[in-house]
Formats: C-alpha cells, sequence, structure tokens
C-alpha cells in the first residue's frame, strides 16, 4: 500500500498520478444549454419534446447523483450505446492510489478523499468525448461543480432515499454508511445533495434501466457526430 508521511506527521496515501489545470469558469456563457427534466414518460414517449436528436456538450456526459443510483452500472450500457469511453472516477482513483476508497476514507479521512476527488474531476472532465460516473459527494466541492457543468453534459440520476437504501443496504464499500442507521444517513445526505444535483445537471432522469435507456436514444456524442447505436 503507497503510505507516506505529511508534514504534519499523519499518514497519507501517495498520489501515482495527477493532473489538469485551474478551475473553470463558474458559468456555461452558453444560452442555447438550457436545463430540461427528463421526468418518467408514458411509454412511446420520447424525452426530447422535439424528437430530435441533443447533442453532447464537448462530446461529453456526466452522470451524478447519489450512491445506489446506479451511474455506473447504467454509464456502462450508455457508452457502449454512444460508441464513447466510459470512466468511472471512484475506480480510477482506486487505481491511481492502490488502494480501495474505504481504505482512503480510513487512514486520510474523508476531507483528503474529497481533495483527490476534486482534482481528478478536474483532470477527467478536460477530455472530450467520455461518459464519466461521477462519487456520490462529488456536488459537495463547488470547484467539481462548476468543472462538471463547463465541460459536458450532465445527467442527475435520481431515486428516493427509500429505493437507495434497498439498492446499498448490503454493500460493505460504502464507507459513508459506517452509520448505526444508514438508512437515516442516506436520507440526510440526500436532503444535502439533491439540491446540488439539480443546481449542476442539464438533465434529471429516474434512475431506472428503461428510462435512462430511452433518454440514452435522444442523445447525439457532439464530438463525431455520428448516430449512436441502436
Amino acid at each position: 500500500m503507497p503510505v507516506a508521511e505529511s508534514p504534519s506527521g499523519k499518514s497519507s496515501l501517495t498520489l501515482l498520478s495527477a493532473g489538469g489545470a485551474g478551475p473553470p469558469q463558474a458559468a456555461r456563457g452558453d444560452p442555447t444549454r438550457a436545463k430540461t427534466h427528463a421526468r418518467p414518460a408514458e411509454a412511446g414517449h420520447a424525452f426530447s419534446p422535439d424528437n430530435t436528436r441533443m447533442a453532447l456538450h464537448r462530446g461529453n456526459l456526466f452522470l451524478v447523483g447519489m450512491m445506489g443510483a446506479g451511474k455506473s452500472t447504467l454509464g456502462r450500457q450508455v457508452a457502449r450505446r454512444l460508441a464513447l469511453e466510459f470512466i468511472d472516477a471512484d475506480v480510477e482513483l482506486e487505481r491511481r492510489t492502490g488502494v480501495s476508497i474505504p481504505t482512503i476514507f480510513e487512514i486520510e479521512g474523508e476531507q483528503a478523499f474529497r481533495d483527490r476527488e476534486e482534482a481528478l474531476i478536474d483532470e477527467l472532465t478536460q477530455r472530450a468525448g467520455i461518459v464519466l460516473a461521477t462519487g456520490g459527494g462529488v456536488v459537495g466541492r463547488p470547484a467539481s461543480r462548476a468543472a462538471l457543468r463547463e465541460r459536458g453534459t450532465v445527467v442527475y440520476l435520481h431515486a428516493t432515499p427509500a429505493v437507495l437504501y434497498e439498492r446499498v443496504k448490503h454493500g460493505r464499500n460504502r464507507p459513508m454508511l459506517k452509520v448505526e442507521d444508514p438508512h437515516a444517513r442516506i436520507a440526510a445526505l440526500y436532503a444535502e445533495r439533491d439540491p446540488l444535483y439539480r443546481e449542476v445537471a442539464d438533465h434529471v432522469v429516474e434512475s431506472e434501466r428503461d428510462r435512462v435507456m430511452r433518454f440514452a436514444r435522444t442523445l447525439m456524442p457532439e464530438a463525431t457526430g455520428a448516430e449512436p447505436a441502436p
């Protein structure tokens, strides 16, 4: 396990790679990219009101939402359909540090983890032509929210606290849920983060596979101009 001693004497992990430019501007400055909310629709009704393809900003699709929202699972499927590279930010951070997310929390604490996450998001969002699944707490940092909004199309995969709890209650890789009452913890995190997800999102989609894939059929990668796979 790569561990280094910080100036304060506290153990810290050694990040194997880092990069990225300074923080982006706080607003996109593109008046044509108005937010829309892809709410559940009746069968046969497209989310796009005029049935036209929606080009991804810079060819990027960034997925935000709570733990258990399906960002990784659904993100892979959407990336395959759009013929884009898929990146899971948590998996990438684990690859670079050589340890799991819970281990980072244990050794360095949440604040240091968020610092690493913010730097990674800044770097990854500078790429083009990707589908990026972000960690649930990424929206807690203003710089990360700005990076996401500036550099791609952001989709909030929404689910209620009750649904989220059912999906993650048996998981062992959730350091934020190592508390006496995980259900209450999820409800509290949802209340804190839901407004931030909505603030950064271009679209809000209920995190059920059929609804997400129906929404994905309205998207077109701007970078290639190619039609997505059927």
